[in-house]
């Protein structure tokens, strides 16, 4: 917007003008019985503008000069514009809805929710959990009138009226023309629920609002922190969406800005990490123009929001008229609840995980967990659930380690083709393949049960951060389990690592270490074979970036994985020493190499194509 400023010449000109006015006043002063009449006049004239006042909103939408109440004729022309197209004034206020679970609070201006908050729940720092508080979201409708006027009915006021519909709070918001002309925001609150049914219509409005331009709906909201690390809560803060035959799509959790437009949207969920504010339709959006971004540069006390969401989606009218059934979900992205709305699928919006990752954390860890935890301590079930699922795994561990004792036995031959072969890399890989393959042992093998654990470890991964069942729920030393525990608060921060020390990862990345120390001990005395990754420089590095990665990450899954690398390091213990016999398996292996073993189709054209290559060099060598 432009700034008005003034210059010498309107200076010098309003005091001419003032010079001018003061000299009329003293030359044409009334007399007493004048200024009589003036006065009564002037009482006469106020009365009638109060009048109006009380009529009309004084202010017409979208008049870019305000109405003249000392103009009778100004008066006269709104008057008749607001019986056409305006609508009423009422006055300010907000009207409450509420039952067990949740408040609500919503204004006459707008007919808007101005307030949500949980009542069965509060922040980290023992505050109220607010979804909507202080002017951090905004629901509007804007459409035009059939004289080319804009409205938004944010700037419009609505008539409230609470009834009962059985046990049902019943809200009617309606903006009014006329007592038959009107728009109707219509909130119903059932008992002991987070979903409210939420209905936007209009009636006798089909010569008011213009039909041959789209009505268009906007939903705004800045996302509330609630959790002790910002930078963790954000990452898992995100608009979700379904759309497309149900399909669920996200907008980005990290860039500054995204944006995208996309069709026959069925819900828009605003997820803050472990609470949601969700709309979802009926009728589903046609088009939806969706965007967030992101509002946190670093960690800090003093952060309050995390995302900004905003959607734009026109709405479509039915003989001249609005009629949309809606819902607004304001409560815990908690899979038990939101399951009850399945015909609306908002269970979808939890990020369990993509693929059969997500299938495994829903269906198997989820359930499995809210039973564990319905009978025992929220951190033992976890210790009872990594448990149970390394016994499962062990089967798989077992195989991973039977491959390596193989490797091991055949290290003394490996060595000697090394030596052998040191100065040709194509008749080294050759040999060895060889040897594998009389021996009856695939490198592979070993790769194959680590790759059958990834599932596994996803969706754990996933379950631990998004459970709603851990969040503030304490274990040991650890306040929260969905949270990180600190047992040193750091006069600093440490890029990457934060400004506390956290105990469970330190604890978690020691168990990694010697882990890896027992599982790579082979394949460090194999690095001499080209291609073969510095094991070495990995059994180091892993437990580092473990305890930098997870220091900011949920306690419960730091607990997780000390208790699940402590458990394969004994079940490894115990079939070194109980289970697999060393000099069994060299034997079985000589054994092996006396028996002719066929190729399959795969060994033979790795062979053939390493045969080839080698012809191909000795050719070029000559």
């Amino acid at each position: 917007m432009e700034e008005k400023k003034l210059d010498i010449n309107s200076i010098i000109g309003f005091v001419l003008i003032f010079g001018i006015l003061i000299f009329m006043f003293y030359q044409n002063q009334p007399t007493p019985e004048e200024l009589e009449a003036q006065k009564a006049e002037q009482e006469q004239v106020e009365a009638e503008a109060k009048k109006v006042e009380e009529e009309v909103d004084t202010t017409p939408i979208n008049q870019s000069e305000p109405i003249n109440l000392q103009d009778s004729t100004a008066v006269a022309n709104y008057k008749s514009s607001v019986g056409a197209f305006g609508f009423t004034q009422a006055s300010e206020g907000t009207t409450q809805l509420e039952n067990e679970v949740l408040f609500l609070e919503v204004a006459n201006k707008g007919g808007q929710i101005v307030e949500a908050k949980m009542k069965d729940y509060v922040t980290h720092d023992s505050v109220p959990i607010y979804l909507v508080k202080d002017g951090n979201a905004n629901f509007a409708l804007n459409f035009s009138t059939n004289d080319n006027r804009v409205l938004n009915t944010a700037d419009l006021y609505f008539e409230p009226s609470l009834t009962k519909n059985g046990d049902n709070q019943v809200l009617s918001m309606k903006a009014k023309i006329s007592n038959s002309q009107f728009l109707e925001y219509r909130y119903e609150m059932k008992p002991g629920e987070y979903l409210v049914d939420f209905t936007v219509r209009s009636q006798g409005l089909n010569g008011v609002i213009n039909s041959t331009r789209p009505i268009e709906l906007t939903w705004d909201l800045k996302a509330i922190r609630q959790d002790q690390s910002v930078q963790y809560e954000n990452r898992y803060t995100r608009l979700t969406y379904n759309h497309e035959d149900d399909k669920i799509s996200k907008l980005s959790e990290s860039s500054d800005l995204d944006e995208e437009t996309e069709e026959d949207v069925k819900w828009l969920s605003y997820r803050q990490h472990f609470f949601s504010s969700i709309l979802a339709t009926d009728n589903h959006f046609k088009t939806a123009n969706l965007s967030s971004k992101n509002l946190v540069e670093e960690e800090g006390k003093d952060v309050l929001f995390t995302k900004e969401y905003s959607t734009k989606a026109p709405l479509e009218l039915n003989g001249g008229e609005l009629s949309q059934n809606m819902h607004w979900y304001y409560g815990p992205t908690d899979v038990k609840i939101l399951d009850d709305y399945k015909e609306l699928g908002l269970a979808d919006s939890i990020p369990f995980g993509w693929g059969i990752f997500g299938w495994i954390n829903r269906y198997i860890f989820t359930p499995f967990y809210t039973f564990l935890s319905s009978f025992l301590p929220f951190g033992i079930a976890i210790v009872v659930m990594t448990i149970i699922v390394r016994l499962v795994l062990s089967p798989v561990t077992y195989k991973s380690y039977l491959s390596q004792a193989k490797m091991k036995v055949l290290k003394p031959e490996i060595t000697e083709i090394n030596e052998k072969y040191k100065d040709n890399a194509m008749k080294k890989q050759q040999e060895t393949m060889k040897l594998y393959n009389k021996a009856g042992v695939s490198p592979m093998s070993g790769c194959i049960p680590a790759l059958l654990q990834l599932p596994i470890f996803y969706a754990l991964f996933m379950f631990f951060p998004t459970s709603f069942a851990l969040r503030q729920k304490p274990f040991l030393w650890a306040e929260d389990l969905s949270s990180y525990d600190t047992i040193f608060e750091l006069p600093f921060t440490i890029p990457f690592y934060g400004d506390h020390v956290s105990l469970f990862p330190i604890l978690a990345s020691v168990a990694i270490f010697f882990y890896m120390m027992m599982t790579t001990g082979q394949s460090m005395q194999m690095q001499q074979q080209p291609g073969m990754p510095n094991m070495k420089f990995i059994m180091y590095l892993s437990p580092i970036m473990m305890l930098f990665f997870f220091n900011n990450y949920a306690s419960g899954l730091s607990l997780y994985y000390f208790v699940s690398n402590l458990i394969t390091i004994f079940i490894m213990l115990a079939i070194k020493n109980y289970i697999l016999d060393e000099d069994k398996i060299h034997a079985q292996i000589q054994e092996n190499k006396k028996k002719p073993k066929k190729e399959n189709k795969f060994q033979r054209k790795m062979r053939e194509m390493m045969e080839q290559a080698e012809e191909q060099k000795k050719i070029g060598k000559r």
